[in-house]
């Protein structure tokens, strides 16, 4: 009897860790995450934060660290702007993942058409399927091979 209990208690704990992995779902919402800012869709955008988030964009005239949904929000509004609130034509690279049970961590390069084209390195964590911390390194030498 105590073996099957050793098993079933196995079981049990190696099925809810693989339940607990995010993955496929957080990746699709970074992609998501990224064409809405390419569009100017500050809406979008803005869906998947925390409240208590943070941004750290490295580089260019929005240098600096954003905490909390707000101050992030006041970010967007002035990248958007600084577009005409135009979309961007963009393109991405592929996408790399990184997923344990806590949460998952998404990278990837992009450049950003427009008035004023950006290239940047992208780093996003989401834990609970909610976005919490996001890079944007600028990276002007940066290449993007889909």
């Amino acid at each position: 009897m105590p073996r099957i209990l050793l098993i079933i208690t196995c079981s049990l704990m190696f099925g809810s860790t693989q339940m607990a992995f995010a993955g496929p779902l957080d990746e699709a919402k970074a992609k998501a995450h990224l064409q809405a800012v390419a569009d100017g869709n500050l809406g979008a955008v803005m869906r998947d934060y925390t409240d208590d988030a943070y941004m750290d964009w490295v580089g260019g005239p929005l240098d600096g660290r954003y905490r909390g949904k707000a101050a992030i929000g006041e970010v967007w509004k002035k990248f958007i702007a600084n577009n005409g609130g135009k979309p961007r034509p963009a393109k991405f690279g592929k996408p790399e993942a990184y997923s344990n049970p806590k949460g998952t961590t998404i990278e990837t390069p992009a450049e950003y058409g427009g008035e004023h084209p950006v290239k940047a390195w992208h780093v996003l964590t989401y834990r609970d399927g909610s976005l919490v911390t996001e890079i944007w390194q600028i990276a002007p030498a940066i290449q993007v091979s889909p």
